[in-house]
């Protein structure tokens, strides 16, 4: 009996160290569609947040207070029989050491999401088949959701979920769905993720590391000295914005973090911020509100 007793706790206690990554709050919102109270709807929002809080999307272990704190937001812009014309907003964030203070790290409108969905269909995720539209984009921003997760605690650390993300939109390129391919436009899952895995924005994992490993993650012991890190961060930044001016990537990190830039930078111990207000405004002019706040 007492070895049975040992085996059962055993096992509970590797369930309970296995934890999935991720700790998301998906919605439906259905009002433009004028029958928003339709269980459809509510169906779709179950079964999202089972898909990507049930499912294990990678070998790491995470205990619990390690998941990654994400919302996912569907708006059914319309709906014809089993396909639904929609755009998905998708933000995560990030605990800072030694505080209860969430960052804001992935901040992306997805306004090319339109899928094809039967009430109660099986969401399975196959890195190797395209199955649906509504799983790939899911899995797609998932895998981005952890991938940047882990550059801000350690050098290039997503860089393998940015391939796994890679390998989706490879898949789903065959596919007659908007988003996936060079053609869809500047402002789609495969520029994102073409900008993550190139070259040409290498500074921009390096810049998130700074920012929050060696800026937000210290702000509690010294925080002159972060707020120095921060500076330097954002002017790796500007080395991007040089080469490539108004970057779809760069669009993205500002519109998750400039509440809190200008937070960061609008009280505590005075570094220099001459430079930082220019870099900023020339990267994010429509920021411009909040770099205007901006005092010390």
């Amino acid at each position: 009996m007492r070895k049975l007793i040992l085996l059962f706790s055993f096992l509970i206690t590797g369930l309970v160290g296995q934890s999935q990554e991720l700790n998301c709050t998906v919605t439906v919102d259905a009002e433009q569609t004028g029958q928003p109270n339709q269980q459809v709807f509510r169906t779709l929002a179950q079964q999202v947040t089972e898909f990507v809080n049930n499912t294990k999307w990678t070998n790491k272990v995470y205990k619990n207070q390690e998941r990654i704190d994400c919302n996912m937001s569907i708006i059914i812009n319309s709906y014809e029989s089993d396909s639904f014309s929609a755009t998905l907003q998708v933000q995560s964030s990030r605990t800072i050491f030694g505080s209860t203070y969430d960052s804001p790290v992935y901040n992306y409108n997805d306004r090319q999401f339109s899928f094809d969905y039967v009430e109660f269909q099986p969401l399975n995720f196959n890195i190797n088949n395209f199955d649906s539209n509504l799983i790939s984009v899911i899995a797609y921003h998932v895998y981005t959701i952890i991938a940047l997760d882990a550059d801000t605690y350690s050098p290039n650390g997503g860089q393998e979920y940015f391939e796994v993300a890679k390998q989706i939109v490879n898949t789903a390129a065959s596919s007659n769905f908007s988003g996936w391919k060079a053609t869809d436009g500047n402002q789609s899952r495969y520029r994102y993720n073409d900008a993550m895995l190139s070259n040409v924005y290498q500074e921009f994992h390096d810049a998130l590391y700074q920012y929050h490993r060696k800026g937000l993650d210290v702000m509690g012991e010294d925080q002159k000295a972060a707020k120095q890190q921060i500076v330097e961060a954002i002017a790796k930044l500007k080395n991007i914005n040089d080469r490539r001016p108004n970057s779809f990537l760069l669009r993205t990190f500002f519109d998750a973090k400039s509440d809190e830039i200008q937070a960061i930078f609008s009280g505590g111990p005075k570094v220099d911020i001459v430079q930082l207000v220019e870099n900023l405004n020339r990267m994010a002019p429509t920021k411009r509100s909040n770099w205007s706040e901006i005092k010390f």
